[in-house]
This record gives C-alpha cells, sequence and structure tokens, in this order.
C-alpha cells in the first residue's frame, strides 16, 4: 500500500481545502444563523456554495463511475475526511449521506429509466432522498429481522409498515424513498427474502410521522423520521434489480458508506483535537496555562496517536477494498467501523472537558459533534455486530 497520494488527488486535496477556507468556513456562522430563523429549509447558502462548488469541478467526488469524479475509495477518503471537519460541508459538493449511498445504489443497480427518473436529479443535487431499511418494532441490527412487506397486486406493488432513523425524510427536497422490505417471507434463504423498492415521497399512504433528535439534537433541516407506509402502491418497474435481492444491494451500499463515515469521522476528530489545543492555550488556571498540565498533554497526545491510528486502518480499509473487493475486505471494513467512532467520541470527550462548561453549552459545536458520533456506533450496524464479525473471521483462520 502506497503512503503517498497521486499527484492528482494532491491536487484535489489543495483545491478542496482551498474552497473550505475561502468558502465553507467563512460561511458557518452564516448557515446556522440562517438555520435558526428557520429550522426545516435548506440555508441558502448551501444552493449558493452548491452552484460555486459545481463550477470549481468538486461535485460528486464520491462516485467513482462515469458520472463522477472517477476516484477509487483510497483516492476520496483523503477528500471525505476534509469535507468531514464541518458537519453541513459535505452537501455543498453532493456528497452527503445517504444521498450518497442512494446514488450508488441507482448507479449500481437501476434501470435506464430508474436512472433517468431518479438518479440524474440526484447528480445534478436537484433533490434529497432517504434511505428507510431501520424498524422500531425488530432488532434491526440483524437486517433480516424487518417486517415491512411489499407485495405484489396487478401490476403494483404495496407497501405497509413502519420505518424510524431514515435520515433526510423530514427536508422539503427530499423526493424519493429507497424502501427495504419482504416480498417472500417464507423463502428458505432469510437472505432472498428482502427486496428494495423505489417510493416517491408523495406517494399516497406515505406518512412521515415525527423527528427522531438524537440526544436532543433534531440534526434539521433533514432529521431522521419515523415513517409509516400504508397501502402505499408503486408500480412494478420501481423494484431494485428483481426480487430477493434486497440484502444483496444492502451490503453493496453499506461497504462505501462505511469507509466515507469513517474518513468524515476522522475529519471531524481533526477539528475537535485543534478546538482543544486553541483553547488550552488560551486559558489558564491555578497560575498557569492549562495546555501545561501533564493531563492535558497526554491527552493531546493520545488523542493525536488514536486519530493516525484511525486514519490508517481506514486508508487499509479503503484500498482492500479497490483492490481485492469488499468481501475480502470485509473484516478490515468491520474495523473501522467500531475503531473511527469510539476514537470519534474519546477525543470529543477530552475536548469537551478542556473547554469546561463552554464544551457542554455546545457554544464550539461539540455537542452535537458528541451526539453524531456516539450514533454512528448504532447506524450501519451496531459494534457488537461488527465485533461479533471480526471474531468469526479471525477464528476462521485457525481452522
Amino acid at each position: 500500500m502506497e503512503f503517498t497520494h497521486s499527484t492528482k488527488v494532491v491536487a484535489l486535496q489543495e483545491k478542496l481545502q482551498d474552497f473550505m477556507d475561502c468558502h465553507v468556513h467563512p460561511s458557518e456562522k452564516r448557515y446556522a444563523d440562517e438555520l435558526e430563523a428557520n429550522r426545516w429549509q435548506t440555508p441558502s447558502v448551501i444552493d449558493e456554495l452548491k452552484q460555486k462548488a459545481r463550477a470549481e469541478g468538486l461535485w460528486n467526488l464520491f462516485l467513482p463511475g462515469e458520472h463522477g469524479a472517477e476516484l477509487t475509495n483510497l483516492e476520496y477518503a483523503p477528500l471525505c475526511e476534509i469535507m468531514g471537519r464541518v458537519s453541513w460541508s459535505p452537501e455543498v459538493f453532493n456528497c452527503s449521506a445517504p444521498d450518497t449511498g442512494n446514488m450508488e445504489i441507482l448507479e449500481r443497480y437501476g434501470n435506464d429509466a430508474q436512472k433517468k427518473e431518479w438518479l440524474k436529479p440526484l447528480l445534478d443535487g436537484a433533490v434529497r432522498s432517504c434511505f428507510a431499511m431501520t424498524e422500531p418494532a425488530v432488532a434491526s441490527s440483524d437486517a433480516t429481522n424487518i417486517e415491512c412487506r411489499i407485495e405484489r397486486q396487478g401490476d403494483h406493488y404495496v407497501i405497509n409498515g413502519r420505518k424510524w432513523w431514515s435520515s433526510g425524510a423530514l427536508n422539503p427536497r427530499c423526493k424519493l424513498f429507497i424502501v427495504m422490505g419482504k416480498t417472500d417471507p417464507a423463502h428458505p434463504d432469510r437472505h432472498r427474502q428482502q427486496s428494495m423498492i423505489l417510493v416517491p415521497h408523495d406517494t399516497p399512504g406515505v406518512t412521515v410521522l415525527r423527528s427522531l433528535p438524537v440526544f436532543g439534537f433534531d440534526d434539521a433541516p433533514y432529521g431522521h423520521g419515523e415513517v409509516v407506509f400504508e397501502n402505499a402502491r408503486v408500480p412494478l418497474d420501481n423494484i431494485l434489480l428483481g426480487e430477493g435481492r434486497g440484502f444483496e444491494i444492502a451490503q453493496g451500499r453499506l461497504g462505501p458508506g462505511r469507509i466515507h463515515h469513517c474518513m468524515r469521522a476522522i475529519g471531524q476528530a481533526e477539528a475537535a483535537l485543534e478546538k482543544m489545543c486553541r483553547r488550552v492555550k488560551s486559558r489558564v488556571a491555578f497560575g498557569a496555562p492549562i495546555a501545561e498540565q501533564t493531563v492535558t498533554l497526554e491527552r493531546i497526545a493520545e488523542a493525536r496517536i488514536a486519530i493516525e491510528q484511525a486514519r490508517l486502518l481506514v486508508l487499509k480499509a479503503a484500498h482492500m477494498m479497490d483492490t481485492v473487493g469488499p468481501q475480502a475486505a470485509r473484516a478490515e471494513i468491520a474495523m473501522i467501523k467500531v475503531a473511527a467512532p469510539a476514537m470519534l467520541c474519546r477525543v470529543l470527550d477530552w475536548a469537551v472537558q478542556a473547554h469546561g462548561g463552554a464544551g457542554v453549552a455546545n457554544d464550539f459545536g461539540l455537542g452535537y459533534a458528541y451526539a453524531s458520533a456516539r450514533a454512528m456506533r448504532i447506524f450501519d450496524g451496531p459494534d457488537e455486530v461488527h465485533r461479533n464479525q471480526i471474531g468469526r473471521l479471525e477464528l476462521r483462520k485457525y481452522n
């Protein structure tokens, strides 16, 4: 594995960092003010920055195919880290979840008609989308548990079920749900019972019940919604890839997505460590700068070590995804999904402590960052599932 990035990637890093410094970071207060004035509308600064980013070629960087920047996972990883330093900035470059994963699904598994209707507007950043998989009534850490039904009736599929933690469902620009449900609950292979289907947001029978805040943070203007599907009817052509392929599609979606999440987490950790260092250098307690206290120095050192370790592990996983494929890299992908959020939670906790009362007041955004980091240990598979997989794969070496 090479430890230096290609000339192409270095140039993109510099260009992206320059855009962040010139446009995104100076707009953070404006974004916050606009969001506070209207929590469930996309701040106008986002649209302005999107136009600038697209004009500069910083657009759909995550997508490896012809519709994107044709970067590998390893090449995209450092760019994702840069964007991760500001929670809302990925949307500026049309690289925000869950749209990234949904675009990958449509690009990889959608037919021509589905791509024309949904992929194109998503690639253009004209609409947003939602991925509806998790359910409140079952342990969704085991995706085979899902109970949402997708039943064929004549020339339509009828969807009935309840989903939650459906990210982006509350945004007025959300026009599409990609829904996972069961088309054949009696299939002897429990991984062939599920299918994925495209459900337009305005389909009769689709109701967003409520927003689900994370530790009190509502994640406006996108939110995480609880959604009910009651006899929602869509044409047969809305099925993705065919009946019984839902689990396969989900696995294909989650591999790159986990790398994106983890690299953004590293960007957040870098931002938290920077805030921590600036804070402790500016505060004096008991006659000396806080930065000179041994416990502070140790925490800064441990944070730097943890960030570097996590970054290298994520880059290795990305490299393996590119070279040997997601199946062979499944242990590394599981490892980063455990390691990166745990690292971020630890670094943020130290940063909060260094800021004292200001840290828990969220004046520095640390509370929101911590809430998001803690949630990351659950979504896209909880820590326990990934640890079990890592353990089983390790034991197989000794068969």
